[in-house]
């Protein structure tokens, strides 16, 4: 892999800053968000009135745990447009979630805030080492979803070249990459170990491709799954970390040169760790729940919105701002097995630790009588495709889950290709239990 280490001036001035002038420029910006959502949403003024808050309570950056979390929900409570700080004519883009949840999460941006978007982006994509003139494969997502326009906005604004492709039609994916030499590829992680399968399938060797840089998010993974795509791609893999109702992809990435956490981009997000039972903001260092308040946005300002991503801040490496830790579970991720915390996350690390398992696979969740059970589907290599070798392969990925996750478990391993494929976020856990 080529040294992809920043150049000199290849950083801005607030990626080096010191902690004070962060500081200032933050409490600063705190400011006006919390005055402009007050000042201009309904849903906003009502909630910290309820709160007995007010904006001008805000002295310190500590100050901001006297203010009230914002979740999903609300967003939900508020369809469609209920909690824009900004009147609907003046927003310039509407994005929103899938809803197969329930509601739609509606989400909008003025003109600035595009503009902000797309420089978080293209700072993360420069931290990934990119750089003006590459051409950049974007396989997110286009439409509603904000990962394929959050991608391509930032690599234009890089002064990148944008192969707009989107999710789906795998064939072509490599097609194009083998004809168009891109050398960076935007994609979730899992749908990258399709793509990675449609070379093998094509007998073309990915390590000969001309992608130099993997820049992954939109799900959690590990650095097992990392250390397998660079290997298997002879490139970069870094970790892109985001989520619509902050802004989008763009919020935090990892630095090429370190790949030690995700640094946040702090000038426009203020990051908090909060205990996810009781709210309380805890100390650097610790693990709990991240918290995120936008300090520029003004189509939807976000006043301490609840992720429920865990991880923990720590301090800045190759950039001066901090860095969450990699997310490896999200608090509504998280299964509880005979009171055992279980997270996807622990699973795929188990399964890259067995050479005859492919890295695709799904949990499913039964219940039999007042037992919870766990059945992980898995697809075996080509090479260990027998049945001696599958049972094998079967028993070490059980014990291996006993050993480091604490649970037993049931493993059905499947041909290759026999998991289902995702072309955009996986779905990890399926709950086949009754619903109470």
């Amino acid at each position: 892999m080529e040294d992809l280490a920043p150049r000199p001036g290849d950083l801005e001035p607030i990626e080096t800053a010191s902690r004070d002038e962060m500081a200032a420029l933050q409490l600063e910006r705190m400011k006006w968000s919390l005055a402009h959502a007050y000042g201009n949403s309904p849903f906003y003024r009502a909630r910290f009135d309820q709160a007995g808050v007010h904006p001008s309570d805000l002295k310190t950056l500590a100050d901001l745990a006297k203010f009230p979390f914002t979740t999903k929900e609300d967003l939900r409570e508020t369809y469609p447009f209920g909690m824009f700080a900004v009147p609907r004519e003046k927003l310039a883009r509407i994005h929103a979630s899938s809803g197969t949840t329930g509601k739609p999460t509606v989400v909008g941006y003025t003109l600035k805030d595009i503009d902000t978007w797309a420089s978080v982006v293209a700072r993360s994509i420069r931290a990934a080492g990119g750089r003006p003139g590459d051409i950049v494969h974007v396989a997110y997502g286009y439409g509603l979803f904000t990962g394929g326009l959050g991608a391509h906005y930032g690599a234009e604004k890089l002064g990148c070249t944008v192969v707009p492709v989107s999710g789906g039609m795998t064939e072509r994916q490599v097609t194009l990459m083998t004809d168009f030499k891109p050398r960076i590829v935007m994609v979730t992680p899992s749908y990258m170990l399709s793509i990675l399968d449609e070379f093998r399938r094509q007998g073309k060797d990915p390590r000969e491709s001309s992608l130099a840089i993997g820049i992954f998010g939109a799900e959690p993974w590990t650095n097992a799954m990392r250390e397998e795509i660079e290997h298997a791609f002879d490139m970069h893999a870094v970790d892109i970390y985001g989520l619509s109702e902050v802004i989008g992809p763009g919020v935090a990435n990892e630095c090429v040169e370190t790949k030690d956490g995700l640094h946040v981009w702090e000038d426009h997000f203020y990051p908090e760790i909060i205990d996810p039972t009781t709210g309380a903001v805890l100390p650097d260092g610790e693990v709990g729940e991240l918290v995120f308040t936008t300090l520029t946005k003004e189509g939807l300002p976000m006043i301490r919105y609840r992720t429920r991503d865990l991880t923990r801040l720590l301090p800045g490496t190759a950039r001066s701002m901090r860095r969450i830790e990699k997310i490896t579970g999200r608090c509504d991720d998280m299964m509880i097995l005979r009171g055992v915390n279980v997270f996807p996350t622990q699973i795929e690390e188990q399964i890259l630790k067995c050479r005859g398992l492919a890295p695709h696979f799904q949990i499913e969740l039964t219940r039999a009588g007042r037992m919870d059970n766990m059945t992980v589907h898995v697809e075996c290599t080509l090479a260990a495709a027998d049945e001696a070798a599958r049972a094998g392969s079967a028993r070490e990925l059980a014990h291996h889950i006993k050993s480091a996750v604490g649970v037993s478990t049931a493993i059905e391993v499947h041909d290759p290709g026999g998991v289902a494929r995702s072309e955009g976020k996986a779905k990890r856990v399926v709950d086949n239990r009754p619903k109470e």
